[in-house]
């Protein structure tokens, strides 16, 4: 693996400076169908709360917000995709409807039972421990409360020069098998594009 390629998937997982608005932009691109599945998905209303994880330069809310006017919350752990973020997102903030930070997954800095849906696209990868990631979702989500974990398949990451180092990828058996020792029992997984990617709904009774 080339020093370039590793730099490159370092910056999908953290994407900072130039390069990783240049990322960023191409992951907008590649991951089209992954935004469109998770907007169509959640049916969330207007006093919800919905949340992504790694929202990076604020893509996805931008469309659910266009779809749902729920109160939107972020977190992300890069600084400069929190400026991305909310630029993009000037509607939302001028309404006082866009609340994002910078932080970590695997401690939500939120109260138990706060939302109606959690979303991540293509972040999972990286998060220093998947259950304690998930056990946080549960506890935030409220009852009837869904996460929509969207990835895409080991197949396809494995072919990837950038992929080598720095993601954990996962089979769809596996993320059903971590989301219930974080005390899911309802969870569905769903092709988006089969061989290529798919997203793991897990529902909160």
């Amino acid at each position: 693996m080339s020093k370039f390629a590793e730099y490159i998937g370092s910056q999908f997982g953290n994407p900072h400076g130039f390069v990783g608005r240049i990322c960023c932009v191409i992951m907008n691109v590649i991951n089209k169908s992954m935004y469109k599945k998770t907007v169509d998905l959640i049916e969330a209303k207007s006093d919800d709360k919905v949340m992504d994880i790694g929202y990076g330069n604020g893509y996805l809310l931008k469309y659910l917000y266009k779809k749902t006017k729920s109160d939107l919350y972020g977190i992300d752990i890069s600084a400069d995709m929190l400026k991305q973020a909310t630029e993009r997102n000037k509607t939302a903030a001028k309404q006082g409807k866009l609340h994002l930070q910078i932080g970590d997954c695997c401690d939500l800095p939120y109260d138990d039972d706060s939302f109606f849906a959690v979303s991540s696209i293509n972040t999972v990868y990286f998060w220093r421990d998947a259950v304690k990631g998930l056990s946080e979702i549960y506890r935030v989500l409220k009852a009837g409360g869904s996460f929509y974990n969207v990835v895409y398949t080991k197949e396809f990451l494995d072919d990837l020069a950038y992929t080598k180092k720095g993601f954990k990828k996962f089979e769809p058996e596996q993320l059903v098998a971590i989301g219930k020792q974080a005390g899911f029992d309802n969870i569905q997984v769903k092709d988006i594009a089969k061989g290529k990617s798919f997203v793991v709904i897990y529902s909160k009774n």
